[in-house]
């Protein structure tokens, strides 16, 4: 059996990127019927037909309209539990502070995205500690394929003479039409908290720990105080962890602890927190915490935005380029490596198709002239922290069929793709009898050879 990723249509081998990497909910993918059974069985692993659909309604959700859509959903999962079962083989493994640091993000976007943890929970019919644990098995998958595939093909590159074959190989009448794209750069300062707030936060909790000890319910507490969109409406309780899941800071004080204990109040990158551990079963310990974060005032902000000012004034001088003010000052991680450019969900691309652009971004390009930069402007983080970013307008490229020289750096993306892709195929033919794959009746239609 031959298992590949050959798409023929232009861009088509980066079609199920997003897709499959989404977790957030979508209201479309309610409307999916789940039915839990096996549709597929790869080495160890299994696709369940709830999956298939879940992600199913994710790409219908997302545009994505195609006759062989499920199929090719199916086969790009497929794939994607070949590499686990041959990461696990390879001992290939990803770092658990990388899993932790991602969960924690996607799912404070997921609860800002639906409106709050209790809803949430509503939508998944589970409470947050499962959800946590669903979500972080699903991650940690995603992620140690992404390594599997590095390892057989991420020092793969192409010349300019490739890129340009690859564009012939077009049929001109099957080039893209691209709409209106930009290119929007940000610099995001986090408001920094004065003493005053922290103490203010320390002292809220130290009142709190006082009455836990005084006899009070620590769960209880937690529901009415604790500012963790995540554990709040669970009474605190974040589920078993591994040693190294949790932030340094935390994970120090609570395995300090006996079971039923309240540590002092102890300080994260996330605010103060206090802890109780629950239980400790062998490597894992189950803890609950209550969270207060520094009010932030006024004057941080006044502050963090002259900060932005004279950034800005550098940048407009030429006496700095935007992406090394963005690499140097920026407190955005995702896109300070990136020469400040913002990309969407599984894109190889800075280029942003306009209708795709954050309406709070394009309110504000709109007024832009390209290569400006914008007023200090209110921002808030995906974990919720109050901050200002300066949004920047490096291009703007009207409405065009693709070609060479506005679109080189998408078409080269989709020629390494391709050549990425035609590498992982072949080490799949070289290493297909190792895995044993089996596809339920209902899907043998769904051709997994080239």
């Amino acid at each position: 059996m031959k298992i590949s990723i050959s798409f023929s249509s232009f861009f088509k081998c980066l079609l199920l990127v997003g897709v499959l990497a989404t977790s957030a909910p979508r209201a479309e993918a309610q409307q999916a019927t789940l039915i839990d059974n096996i549709v597929a069985k790869v080495g160890g692993h299994i696709i369940l037909r709830s999956e298939l659909e879940f992600q199913h309604a994710n790409a219908v959700g997302q545009g994505y309209k195609s006759p062989t859509l499920r199929c090719d959903i199916l086969r790009s999962l497929v794939q994607n539990k070949l590499l686990l079962a041959r990461a696990e083989v390879d001992s290939v493994v990803v770092d658990e502070s990388r899993v932790t640091g991602e969960l924690d993000g996607r799912l404070n976007s997921m609860i800002a995205q639906i409106g709050g943890a209790d809803k949430l929970e509503a939508y998944y019919n589970k409470s947050m500690s499962e959800i946590r644990s669903d979500i972080r098995r699903s991650l940690k998958e995603q992620l140690t394929v992404q390594q599997m595939e590095r390892e057989i093909a991420g020092k793969i590159k192409v010349t300019p003479k490739e890129v340009q074959q690859y564009f012939n190989r077009i049929p001109k009448d099957s080039l893209p039409y691209f709409s209106t794209e930009v290119e929007v750069g940000q610099i995001v300062k986090i408001a920094q908290v004065g003493n005053a707030q922290k103490q203010a936060a320390k002292a809220q909790l130290e009142d709190l720990r006082k009455r836990i000890l005084a006899g009070e319910d620590f769960a209880a507490l937690a529901r009415q105080f604790s500012q963790d969109p995540g554990s709040g409406a669970q009474g605190g309780e974040l589920g078993f962890f591994k040693k190294r899941e949790l932030v340094p800071e935390y994970e120090a004080a609570a395995l300090k602890l006996q079971p039923g204990e309240t540590s002092p109040v102890i300080e994260s990158m996330f605010g103060y927190h206090i802890i109780q551990l629950l239980e400790r079963r062998g490597e894992e310990f189950n803890t609950r915490h209550i969270l207060i974060k520094p009010a932030t005032a006024q004057v941080d902000m006044q502050q963090t935005a002259q900060q932005l000012d004279s950034i800005r004034a550098l940048v407009m001088k030429d006496s700095l380029s935007f992406a090394k003010a963005a690499k140097d000052f920026s407190d955005d991680m995702a896109t300070k490596g990136n020469g400040g450019m913002i990309t969407l969900p599984g894109s190889p691309t800075t280029y942003i198709p306009v209708d795709k652009v954050d309406p709070s971004i394009f309110f504000v390009i709109d007024t832009l002239q390209v290569g400006s930069i914008s007023k200090p402007l209110p921002y808030r983080t995906e974990d919720g922290k109050e901050a200002l970013r300066i949004l920047y307008l490096k291009s703007k490229t009207p409405p065009h069929q693709a070609n060479m020289r506005d679109d080189y750096q998408k078409i080269a993306a989709a020629a390494l793709a391709d050549k990425r892709n035609r590498a992982i195929a072949d080490w799949f033919e070289k290493n297909k009898d190792t895995v044993f794959v089996d596809i339920v009746p209902d899907f043998k239609s769904c051709s997994l050879d080239d």
